[in-house]
Parts: C-alpha cells; sequence; structure tokens
C-alpha cells in the first residue's frame, strides 16, 4: 500500500512537472465543452472531476468506506449545467466509480447521481424551486462536500460513522437490538445520522433576502437513507420526509444556520417485522442541526452539531448526538493544512432486563489533512485519521489516505 502512495504522489509531480502543457490542454477542452446558442438564450457547460485515490486501513475500515484491505479507488463524476433564458436551471450528474461509497461495488458502477430541474421566478433570488434528485438542504457540509473543495478525503463523523441503526428490518427485542454494538459495523444493514450528500429524490423550495437564506424539501426517503434508496423508481413518497435550513449571513466573515429533518427511516422491506398494528410510518427520524463558518484571510473554520432521535420497534427512542469543528489554513495560495475533531455520544435504552444501557459505542476521531494545489486544475491531498471507540471493537483505528483530482 504504501507503493501506492509512493505511486500516486509521484503521478502528481509528473502532471504537476508538465503543468504549462496541462492548463493549455485542460482551457481548450473547458472551451470545448461549453456552448451558447445566439444571443445567450440557451446555455451549457460539461465539467467534471478525475479522482484517483488510495486507502489504507489498519483494521476493518471506518465509516462508509468497504472492505476488509488496502485499494485503490478512481472516480470519474461529470457535470451538466443548463440554463434556459434567466429563470430555467438543470444540473445533471454522472459518476463512475467502485460504488458511491469507496469500494461499496468493487467491480464498478455507473449512475446518475444527480438530475434536477429548477425555475427561479425572480432573477433578485427570492424564491426558486426545484424537482428531481439532488443533494439535502440539511446541514452545511453539503455544500462543499466535492473533493476539490473539501480539504479532507473522508466526510465528517456525522455524515458517515455507521450506527446500529438499521433500515431493513425491525430488533426482535431490547436485548438483541443492544448486542449489535459488540459486532463490526453491517454496512449493508446499518445507517449513519446523514448518508453523505444524500441525493434523494423530492421536491425543495430555496432563496434568500436581505442576509437570510432558506430551504425546504420533501424528499421519498429520510436523510440517512442509503444511495440504493434514493430514486423515485426504487423508493416512492408514500412515507416522505421533510428537511428544512435556515441560515444568516450578517456579513462576509461569518454564517450560521440551524436545520431540521423528519421522517419515516424504515424502508419498505421492514415492514413485515413490525410489531402488530403498527406501519412504518409509527417510527420516525427526527433530526436537529445547528451550523457555523467563519473565514479570516487564510482561516476558515466549520462547525456542525446534531441531535438524532431513532423510534426503534420494541426498543423504544434510540438518541444520539454528534458533532464536528474543522480548520484549515492556508500557508501560500497552494499549499494548506486542516484539522477535523469529530465526535458522537449515545444516549440509554431499555435492556430488557429492568435496567438501561447505552444503544452504541461514544466514539471520537481526529483527522488530519495537507493539500496542494499544483495549478487550476490539479489538486493532491494527504490524510490521516485515528479513531476510537468506547468498546472491544475498533472500526479502522487508523486510516491513510491520498487523493489526486483533475478538474476539467
Amino acid at each position: 500500500m504504501i507503493t501506492r502512495l509512493f505511486s500516486l504522489l509521484l503521478l502528481g509531480l509528473l502532471l504537476a512537472g508538465t503543468a504549462s502543457a496541462q492548463e493549455a490542454w485542460l482551457q481548450k477542452l473547458d472551451d470545448a465543452l461549453s456552448y451558447q446558442s445566439p444571443g445567450g438564450l440557451v446555455r451549457a457547460d460539461l465539467s467534471g472531476l478525475v479522482d484517483i485515490e488510495a486507502y489504507f486501513v489498519d483494521q476493518r475500515p471506518p465509516g462508509l468506506i468497504f472492505g476488509n484491505s488496502d485499494f485503490l479507488n478512481p472516480r470519474l463524476s461529470l457535470f451538466l449545467d443548463a440554463h434556459l433564458g434567466s429563470h430555467f436551471y438543470s444540473l445533471v450528474q454522472f459518476r463512475a466509480d467502485r460504488g458511491f461509497d469507496p469500494r461499496l461495488k468493487p467491480d464498478g458502477d455507473a449512475r446518475f447521481d444527480e438530475y434536477l430541474l429548477r425555475w427561479t421566478p425572480w432573477e433578485d433570488g427570492r424564491f426558486s424551486v426545484q424537482a428531481g434528485k439532488f443533494a439535502t438542504v440539511f446541514g452545511k457540509w453539503v455544500q462543499r462536500h466535492d473533493s476539490w473543495h473539501n480539504p479532507f478525503i473522508t466526510a465528517p463523523l456525522a455524515y458517515e460513522n455507521v450506527t446500529t441503526i438499521t433500515d431493513q428490518a425491525a430488533p426482535g427485542t431490547q436485548a438483541g437490538f443492544l448486542s449489535r454494538r459488540s459486532v463490526p459495523d453491517q454496512k449493508a444493514t446499518w445507517l449513519p445520522v446523514v448518508w453523505g450528500t444524500a441525493y434523494n429524490s423530492g421536491v425543495s423550495w430555496f432563496g434568500q433576502r436581505g442576509g437570510f437564506d432558506y430551504a425546504v424539501e420533501v424528499k421519498n426517503t429520510s436523510i440517512s437513507a442509503r444511495p440504493t434508496a434514493w430514486d423515485a423508481q426504487d423508493v416512492s413518497w408514500e412515507h416522505p420526509t421533510v428537511s428544512l435550513r435556515l441560515g444568516h449571513t450578517p456579513n462576509a466573515a461569518w454564517n450560521y444556520g440551524v436545520s431540521a429533518s423528519h421522517g419515516t427511516y424504515l424502508l419498505p422491506q421492514a415492514g413485515g417485522t413490525l410489531p402488530a398494528g403498527y406501519g412504518l410510518d409509527s417510527f420516525k427520524q427526527t433530526t436537529l442541526g445547528a451550523d457555523i463558518s467563519w473565514s479570516h484571510h487564510a482561516w476558515q473554520v466549520w462547525g456542525e452539531a446534531m441531535v438524532a432521535r431513532f423510534q426503534v420497534p420494541r426498543v423504544g427512542n434510540a438518541d444520539t448526538f454528534t458533532y464536528f469543528i474543522e480548520t484549515k489554513y492556508k500557508f501560500t495560495p497552494n499549499l494548506f493544512a486542516a484539522v477535523r475533531w469529530n465526535q458522537q455520544l449515545f444516549d440509554t435504552v431499555p435492556d430488557g432486563a429492568g435496567g438501561v444501557q447505552h444503544w452504541d459505542r461514544n466514539i471520537f476521531r481526529v483527522d488530519t489533512a495537507a493539500g496542494y494545489r499544483f495549478t487550476r486544475h490539479l489538486q493532491g491531498k494527504l490524510q490521516y485519521s485515528y479513531l476510537h471507540e468506547n468498546g472491544p471493537i475498533q472500526q479502522g483505528e487508523q486510516l491513510l489516505a491520498a487523493q489526486l483530482t483533475i478538474k476539467f
């Protein structure tokens, strides 16, 4: 694996060594991938990211990294942005990789992660409505999640730490639910609080006015739903989730906001395992969040906190609190470093024997990263993470990763 990391760094240096030729070629590519009709009524741009990642894990991989060994993870992301006049906009995102999450599908996968149509009746941005499949409005990290803007390679703990909550079957007993703490993460059936960008399907309304911004969405599945449940053809809107965010930007340095989400997290296949007299709508996920960001010269700081409640059949309310604080510093216009502290705490539930126990293991993780932007189109990053769970099983205690990104 160290050889792979070295090879990835060597590739980045070789690409950086041909920076002038690369810049000229990519600029020609940018020009070739743009179209504007006479008069400018129709405009379209095709852009993309090519990511090559390498992961080294000393134990089971953490978060939403799948498999049990070191590996390389290539990814191609294409974005088609189209405008019709000043009122209509559409976006299509296509990805080819080894699964939405690293190595989720080892043999490769290709799919449309986003597709939406947006109408903005007023040019001042006070109101827009869009429909399709797109990222959640909950929280703030999603707005800077892609490999070019995220200082790290992985997501914060709140967006990728798999808990013992499942969406596919109800637990048979309270003791059975608590026993999940003693086995490694079952990523095929368990859920985080928010599954990454949560590209669920639905409708949203959003806008901004006088330093304030708002966004409301109605989606087919919860913000914790797995990627296979995001498409409307997979899960319809019979049990929708409503999410919102309200934000304020008092000046150029600060932004803060609050978010909320409420809806059914169980998938239809769980219906047959529920207690008699209960349906999927009887068990909800309710999540509240707050976020804040600050920037000044070379410094950038972000923070988010969330409290989530899962109503678990035969168990009761399973509550958890998670947060992260992230700092990035730019030493030069090209070189940066970042540190992120993450933590997640779990409340207690009845254990079936007259007592109560924490329903999952408390966890903390520290992420460190360094990155270098060789050109306007080429960036490299290294990340080291240390994670510790309050229990006998560690899920990826140490992680070393490298990422090379080409932007066009």
